[in-house]
């Protein structure tokens, strides 16, 4: 009986889906520290490198008939600037470098995160909660800076009845403040999910009845990814001009 249930544990289906998110040192097996070069660092300059290599190597030579990167930069600059206009209007423009930079970057991490045996810096929320404060902190400013006391209007709802009006600017301050968290969130809880959940088909295809079945679901899952690390890229810097929005024009 004993040995009946060793073989059964021995046998047995063992796959952790969230080892997949450990972050480790690039050299060495020691403890990570605050200036350790880890996997994420080594997938953050990857990022990095790719956007450099589209949107500045690969349009060096710009052509009439554009190659292919030339066309794909050139798709990601239109696309990323018609969504500045028609959510800011002109005065969101000139904040079009760094929207476009945060889109470009939160694609290819995503992209870069569904090679096997990569890492998805997307879906640590030590990244995404850098790049949502920085978002929250500069619209923030903007707002300050353009309007002055006058972007506290955001959080004065006018059209409400007087009696409401102190109670709504309290849910719209606290609304808020709560931006970042939500925004940081939405990304990396996505983004982990899905990793997680073809990490736990991929475990379930080592047993051979149900293989067939597992391999197609990952082939879904995996299209779904894809799709999904597109959309969560823009969900993300869309958001970034509904909140510029509000900071270039408050009032209600």
């Amino acid at each position: 009986m004993a040995s009946d249930t060793a073989a059964a544990e021995g046998s047995s289906l063992v796959f952790h889906p969230m080892d997949q998110f450990i972050v480790k040192p690039l050299f060495g097996d020691g403890a990570v520290g605050m200036f350790t070069i880890t996997n994420v660092t080594l997938w953050l300059f990857l990022a990095v490198l790719a956007v450099i290599g589209l949107m500045v190597i690969g349009t060096s030579r710009r052509a009439v008939v554009p190659t292919r990167s030339q066309s794909i930069a050139e798709l990601a600059y239109g696309f990323v600037y018609k969504m500045i206009e028609d959510v800011t209007g002109k005065d969101g423009l000139v904040f079009f470098p760094y929207i476009m930079t945060l889109f470009m970057f939160i694609v290819f991490a995503n992209f870069l995160g569904l090679i096997p045996m990569s890492f998805t810096t997307t879906s640590h929320f030590a990244v995404t909660v850098i790049l949502a404060f920085a978002v929250f902190i500069t619209v923030t400013v903007v707002g300050f800076v353009k309007n002055g006391a006058g972007f506290l209007g955001l959080f004065w709802v006018s059209s409400a009845p007087a009696a409401l009006r102190p109670i709504l600017a309290v849910i719209e301050l606290i609304s808020y403040f709560v931006r970042p968290v939500s925004h940081s969130i939405r990304l990396a809880g996505n983004v982990m999910a899905g990793h997680a959940v073809i990490k736990v088909f991929a475990g379930f295809a080592a047993i051979t009845l149900v293989s067939p079945i597992s391999i197609v679901a990952i082939t879904a899952m995996y299209g779904l990814e894809i799709l999904v690390a597109f959309i969560q890229a823009y969900v993300f810097t869309i958001l970034t001009c509904v909140y510029l929005k509000d900071a270039l024009h408050p009032s209600h």
